[in-house]
């Protein structure tokens, strides 16, 4: 019979534990209500040792922040390949997983927690809205965006956030729904701004003539005929 011999941990190492324990914990409760105690029982470790690690619990929410954003940012990345409408609609479907997985800290997170107005934490949620644009603009294949096109990436990353935000309460509308009306939004603002600026409309007809039957945006003009019917 062999006892178990609990391994002492390295430094980064039991850094890395914590982080990955508090992301655990803000994932089913807000973050001002977890304490540094539960933090420490769930590690298996006292509470002074937690404060050996990090100074306070703000440092600790901003490293799990970090993480978390890290994440987050990492979902928008897809390849370059098929139909626009296709790519979105797999990146949305990942941003939900993200926000189903992490709800109450996704929602602290936008709507003002323990590190609200933070540097660090609002550089960091500034971090994941520019990857998401990077993201966007290279899959629209544009280096440098007009005016109009910044306008509705960045207004379309907004809505993305808010309607995750609405969905977190109460989740009344279908997930897989939002996903696909999201797509359909972008397809709208762009096709908006188009309608102002010639260059954008060019960009349109060249996505919406890469699209197939089948696809997202041709499912949203099918929609807007059978309204306007």
């Amino acid at each position: 019979m062999t006892t178990g011999v609990r391994r002492r941990m390295g430094v980064e190492e039991r850094r890395q534990q914590l982080i990955g324990v508090a992301l655990e914990l803000f994932s089913r409760r807000s973050p001002d209500e977890v304490s540094i105690d539960e933090i420490a029982s769930a590690a298996g470790i006292s509470r002074p040792l937690v404060y050996h690690y990090f100074p306070g619990k703000l440092s600790l929410y901003e490293a799990a922040l970090k993480r978390a954003s890290d994440d987050l940012a990492a979902r928008f990345a897809e390849p370059h390949e098929g139909p626009l409408g296709a790519r979105l609609l797999r990146v949305m479907s990942r941003f939900f997983d993200f926000v189903d997985e992490h709800g109450p800290g996704f929602s602290a997170l936008m709507r003002g927690g323990p590190a609200v107005g933070s540097s660090t934490t609002n550089a960091l949620i500034d971090s994941v809205r520019q990857a998401a644009y990077d993201q966007i603009l290279a899959h629209l294949g544009v280096t440098d965006a007009p005016a109009r096109l910044e306008l509705v990436v960045r207004s379309w990353i907004s809505l993305a956030e808010s309607t995750a935000l609405i969905w977190l309460d109460g989740r009344r509308v279908p997930r897989t729904e939002l996903q696909k009306q999201l797509v359909h939004d972008f397809a709208a603002l762009l096709a908006v701004s188009a309608a102002y600026d010639e260059e954008l409309g060019v960009l349109l007809r060249r996505i919406l003539a890469d699209e197939p039957a089948d696809g997202p945006f041709n499912d949203l003009v099918g929609r807007l005929l059978v309204l306007a019917s």
